[in-house]
């Protein structure tokens, strides 16, 4: 599926001060934004429609090819020991 992008105005100074508290935590505005909108979607969106619109983004399998060598394999000069058969005395 296409990404789009959001803007949403926030006030400057309140911006700086959420980063510098999340950066305490290891995360992002960005991050924590993508989390709340993902959860939004998932609570709003009624399933039948999220499941139609999943089945939509993942792409169809691709049929299996055989790969084909692109040198032939060397085969080895050297002779093959012959098969020797061993009767046993009566």
């Amino acid at each position: 599926m296409k990404r789009e992008n959001i803007m949403i105005p926030f006030e400057s100074e309140q911006l700086t001060a959420l980063d510098f508290s999340l950066k305490k935590k290891n995360t992002s505005v960005q991050a924590q934004m993508e989390k709340i909108l993902q959860e939004l979607y998932e609570t709003e969106v009624p399933e039948p429609l999220r499941e139609y619109l999943d089945s939509k983004a993942v792409p169809a399998p691709k049929p299996k090819r055989t790969v084909k060598s692109a040198a032939p394999k060397p085969q080895s000069s050297e002779p093959k020991p012959a098969a020797v058969t061993v009767k046993e005395g009566n």
